[in-house]
């Protein structure tokens, strides 16, 4: 089989390489091209015909500034497409990219799968009708999703969540937690306070201040930031200068830690699955009317993921103008001691586990595709 795969992104990235991988394991004499990143080209063994890179655009105004490049990226992709003649295109989230590719690919009779489904159900609904038209397979990471897109006379599948995976498989790389505090040089006996301000630059100017100043008015604990690889350790030294950072072993950190400060994204589900306590934190500009703007806009209570997943505030989400130093002390008050709000936190997180089960999402998924495709005329 020949398969035509688009990721625009890091995560989508590491999850395509790990559909590819296998896809690869199940269909020997599988072919793929596809636009993506270092990890798929690793899985699949050849390199990208674009490197995600190039087509990381994001918010309208940085669209339209590179609109002619963007247009440019759509024809070649439009060309590969042509050129390859896939039995299946899968598509990885991206879903301003990946609909209209979607579109291209299914006017040409070309089977349309979509690995990881756009979050829909938080903003531009209106995106089902598209999908609906031109998508013949959703493959959802969330549980909650099905029932969501059933509402909408259209079915899905669960295939369970990524992040459980890749937790266990991290974990087989953890070094105990005296050698951890050895490694970074801490001091053993202070817990630690796992500070993850995200992997941009605005995020992590809007967010760390705030996180280390509610760290310091605990004296008995210690802070270690969670540093991206891709941001100048300038910026850290200028909001953290002297606390330690450690690269590439987030979820170690927060596995290691009392109670996990994070920025809203994926980390959250992360340090959900680790099992670490934690306080979502996302202050963006801090204003009250962007943030009535912003709940008119997306639908429902919920924003972090471990909330969406169990439909309940099993951890403290902190938005906009009330994510302030003094509320994320607040939170730690609460969930460093022993008592009922880290207990309770604790088995909350169980329930959620129980929730996503135990699926290899990857491996489910290609079972699918390589099912669907044998089964087609």
């Amino acid at each position: 089989m020949k398969y035509f795969l688009i990721a625009g992104e890091a995560s989508g990235d590491l999850h395509a390489s790990q559909l590819i991988a296998a896809l690869r394991e199940r269909d020997t004499e599988a072919q793929f091209q596809f636009l993506g990143g270092d990890m798929m080209a690793a899985a699949a063994g050849v390199e990208p015909l674009m490197h995600y890179r190039d087509m990381a655009y994001m918010g309208f105004v940085e669209v339209i500034k590179h609109l002619p490049t963007i247009l440019g990226i759509m024809r070649r992709a439009k060309q590969a497409i042509d050129d390859m003649a896939p039995h299946v295109l899968i598509l990885v989230d991206y879903p301003s990219f990946n609909l209209k590719l979607a579109k291209y690919a299914h006017q040409r009779g070309i089977a349309v799968h979509y690995f990881i489904s756009p979050k829909v159900w938080a903003w531009k609904s209106w995106r089902v009708k598209d999908i609906k038209r031109w998508v013949d397979a959703m493959y959802c990471i969330l549980p909650f999703e099905p029932a969501w897109y059933a509402q909408r006379d259209y079915a899905v599948t669960y295939v369970g969540n990524p992040t459980v995976k890749e937790v266990a498989q991290a974990r087989e790389h953890f070094v105990p937690r005296d050698e951890f505090v050895r490694q970074l040089g801490l001091d053993a006996s202070k817990p630690i306070v796992a500070v993850v301000p995200g992997s941009r630059v605005k995020e992590i100017c809007e967010n760390l201040p705030l996180m280390l100043e509610a760290v310091s008015r605990h004296s008995e604990c210690q802070p270690v930031i969670a540093a991206a690889p891709s941001i100048d350790s300038a910026l850290y030294e200028r909001y953290a200068s002297g606390v330690t950072r450690v690269e590439g072993r987030t979820m170690e950190l927060v596995a290691h830690s009392r109670v996990a400060l994070v920025t809203s994204g994926t980390a959250t589900l992360e340090a959900a699955v680790v099992g670490t306590p934690q306080v979502a934190c996302y202050r963006a500009n801090g204003s009250k009317l962007t943030y009535r703007i912003l709940r008119r806009i997306i639908h429902g209570p919920y924003v972090t993921l471990p909330n969406l997943i169990t439909e309940e505030f099993i951890i403290p989400e902190l938005l906009f103008h009330m994510c302030t130093a003094d509320a994320i002390d607040a939170q730690l008050n609460a969930l460093l001691p022993d008592g009922e709000p880290r207990a309770t936190m604790l088995k909350d997180y169980a329930r959620m586990m129980e929730a996503l089960g135990s699926n290899d999402c990857a491996v489910t998924t290609a079972q699918a595709i390589i099912r669907t495709l044998q089964q087609s005329p």
